[in-house]
């Protein structure tokens, strides 16, 4: 698996999952604002990027046995899974087990533990087609991701990331794991989360979060801003200013 690490000493390292379509990169504009001494970690999950060629299945529960080892492997200390829509579901799964040395959650335009009462069986397989072709991709942009479009290079990178996938795991996501109710496992999360919602975020408006997130994870904080469903790359600063007041607030 793919992982780069950015060595630091300052608090509890960043260990990031990517969304369905995202890569490591995915992270890069967020981690360049966050200050130098701050440790993180990015990946390509399972069936993505680099990590393309990993075997499946590609389903929840692998992709948490995955961030849950990067973890452990690159992180020796407190760390913080900062996770954005998949990766964030991802996240809630790891944080439930309550691995030793997590200190928080950092949710990021999330998937929610409940699916919206919108993830119905017509609107999966849709979905499951959104990556077949640059067109497909764009498309899929232009519509439904973002509030806004992005530079050229950021666009370039998230058509090149959708379709550097496993079949496979292009599929999973929106045949499943979109739909697959995870309230009893986020019940068990014990450490502070805060999550950002995008205010013109189409996929996991502020509104389905409050509805279908925060009930199963009482202690969580949402808080909203500028931007749509790829807050890493539409809105880096708000999403590198969120993740510095969490830490703050994690060191008291």
């Amino acid at each position: 698996m793919k992982v780069r690490v950015r060595d630091g000493s300052d608090g509890p390292a960043l260990v990031f999952a990517h969304y369905w379509g995202g890569s490591a990169g995915t992270w890069d504009e967020v981690v360049r604002r966050l200050p130098p001494g701050q440790k993180t970690v990015q990946f390509d999950q399972r069936g993505w990027g680099a990590s393309r060629e990993l075997p499946g299945p590609y389903h929840l529960d692998r992709l948490a046995d995955d961030l849950a080892r990067v973890a452990e492997e690159c992180v020796t200390g407190p760390f913080v899974l900062v996770g954005h829509s998949m990766g964030g579901k991802v996240g809630q799964l790891v944080a439930a087990r309550r691995p030793a040395g997590l200190a928080g959650v950092f949710l990021v335009a999330p998937a929610p533990p409940r699916p919206p009462e919108a993830v119905t069986q017509e609107y999966r397989q849709a979905l499951s087609h959104a990556y077949d072709s640059p067109e497909s991709v764009g498309q899929a942009l232009d519509r439904v991701l973002t509030a806004g479009p992005l530079p050229g290079p950021a666009r370039e990178a998230v058509v090149r990331d959708s379709l550097a996938a496993a079949d496979e795991a292009r599929t999973e996501w929106p045949l499943r794991g979109i739909a697959r109710d995870i309230t009893e496992e986020a019940l068990r999360i014990e450490v502070p989360v805060a999550v950002l919602a995008g205010a013109r975020d189409k996929v996991e408006p502020p509104a389905v979060v409050r509805a279908c997130l925060l009930p199963y994870v009482p202690h969580a904080t949402l808080t909203t801003v500028p931007g749509g469903h790829l807050l890493p790359l539409e809105a880096p600063e708000a999403v590198a200013g969120g993740l510095g007041d969490f830490l703050k607030g994690l060191r008291g």
